[in-house]
């Protein structure tokens, strides 16, 4: 009787291992990606709140209660205030849009002493936390000083039974759109707050969906 080669056969195996090792480190380079882990939060932060359209502004002239009103900030960045048609208050600190309207109000008011209060805060569209993909509740969010990613998805209501969230990223504007990962699955279903970093304004959080 002849006996069947068995060199076929291991011609197979080698291919199908070969295949294997392939899709492995496929999914390797997914669950890897190229850009570095965010840096932890910093102790300090210097950031000024800076108005934006949509903000809600108390603005008070001592002794003229008269001239005292409370405005929002027009899509257009700009507010209307007595004895002032119009003037930009976007991109603008409270104190900065308080002398401006000082200057305007010399004109009719002897030494004018304006202090402006946000009382509503949306911020700058450039400064917004922007969140994507796979959170309970995607949307936009002012930025606040010291605000964390934890902060963030708190806010946003977690994650999805989707979402991949060790394979998230934060797209950071204020540089140059670099981007980190973040470990959002440590952070919020497994309590590592070694995953916790800071938010800068304008950052950009994406979740992506699970492969599987």
């Amino acid at each position: 009787m002849k006996h069947l080669s068995t060199r076929p056969w291991t011609a197979a195996k080698a291919g199908l291992a070969a295949l294997a090792l392939g899709m492995l480190g496929a999914c390797s380079s997914l669950s890897s990606p190229a850009y570095q882990p965010a840096p932890p939060a910093a102790a300090v932060n210097d950031y000024s709140y800076v108005i934006g359209a949509g903000d809600n502004l108390q603005i008070s002239v001592w002794r003229n209660p008269e001239l005292s009103t409370s405005v929002p900030v027009r899509p257009d960045g700009k507010v209307s205030t007595p004895l002032v048609d119009e003037l930009v208050a976007q991109g603008k600190t409270s104190p900065q849009l308080a002398r401006d309207i000082e200057k305007k109000l010399a004109t009719f008011v002897r030494d004018p002493i304006v202090t402006v209060i946000v009382t509503g805060f949306v911020g700058p569209y450039s400064e917004q936390i922007r969140v994507v993909g796979e959170a309970a509740r995607p949307q936009f969010l002012p930025y606040k000083q010291k605000m964390t990613l934890l902060d963030v998805m708190i806010a946003v209501g977690g994650l999805t039974d989707f979402a991949d969230g060790n394979r998230a990223s934060i797209l950071r504007g204020s540089e140059s759109n670099k981007q980190y990962s973040v470990r959002l699955k440590d952070l919020i279903r497994r309590g590592d707050v070694s995953a916790n970093v800071e938010m800068r304004p304008g950052d950009i959080l994406i979740i992506p969906q699970s492969l599987f």
